[in-house]
């Protein structure tokens, strides 16, 4: 059966935004939702003497104040989906409810990442594994050498496949992945969900989830739009690569329209990019 040519590069392509990705911090506490986000500074306490001072030399004063930090995570690409670099702060601004907030922190660094790799493993995907995998696994090889990776095989199931939780271990990952049994349908947003509950056992700030996959789901226990409402509210960034080959571009078109559009909304919505090789 014909099969796209998906090389390291391409994946590398793709990952390669999850690890330039800018952050910015905003104040999000009451303040901010007010017409004027930036609260007033305190007026000074009254001098020693003065009227409604405290003479007692045995109390102080406290002011407490609690500010809250959104942390919003930001990728630019132009018009060809070709990452932006040399960016600053002063080429963001963040509104909430149409009021400008300040931009208390900007950075633009390679972190070290929670990252879990969710691999179809449907029977479609047969002819397409050894490629995929040897992909993934050159990508592992060159990130950050402190990111924390899991890997987990989906098809009617998913599966995690480390003896533990996370590794950084490139010979752990390339086992994990090469533990290929191909068959059955595609669950792919129940293992998705089960991906997510995955990424809050991880130690880093940021978090990410890279889907590959060949076709929409068929077999899941969830549906497309409670996938969504979970990856928005697990703050991490999905990255979706759709991996078709000639047979399905030409005898299957609704199906690969369908799951280029759920792929690229469910990636799009958290902050991510989907991708689509066609070669």
């Amino acid at each position: 059966m014909p099969r796209p040519d998906i090389t390291r590069r391409d994946i590398r392509h793709i990952l390669s935004f999850a690890f330039l990705i800018l952050m910015l911090v905003v104040c999000a506490g009451p303040a901010a939702l007010a017409q004027n986000p930036i609260p007033p500074t305190p007026p000074p306490p009254p001098p020693p003497g003065a009227a409604g001072s405290n003479t007692q030399t045995d109390q102080s004063h406290h002011l407490k104040s609690v500010v809250d930090l959104v942390v919003l995570h930001a990728t630019v690409v132009d018009d060809k989906g070709q990452f932006v670099p040399g960016l600053t702060g002063n080429d963001f601004k963040v509104f909430e409810d149409k009021v400008e907030q300040k931009i208390s922190v900007f950075s633009k660094e390679d972190i070290p990442v929670t990252m879990g790799l969710v691999i179809d493993n449907s029977g479609s995907m047969k002819e397409k594994r050894p490629q995929v995998n040897a992909a993934a696994l050159s990508f592992v090889r060159t990130s950050n050498p402190a990111d924390e990776v899991f890997v987990v095989n989906f098809n009617d199931e998913y599966y995690l496949d480390l003896d533990e939780d996370f590794t950084s271990n490139a010979q752990e990952l390339h086992e994990a992945l090469e533990r290929i049994d191909t068959r059955g349908s595609t669950a792919l947003y129940d293992a998705i969900i089960g991906s997510l509950d995955h990424l809050k056992k991880g130690h880093k700030d940021k978090r990410v989830l890279l889907v590959i996959t060949d076709g929409d789901d068929d077999a899941s226990r969830k549906d497309f739009s409670y996938t969504v409402k979970a990856a928005v509210e697990s703050n991490a960034v999905i990255y979706a690569i759709g991996v078709f080959s000639d047979e399905d571009r030409k005898n299957q078109k609704k199906m690969v329209r369908k799951s280029k559009k759920e792929l690229t909304t469910l990636a799009e919505s958290t902050g991510g990019l989907a991708f689509f090789p066609d070669r």
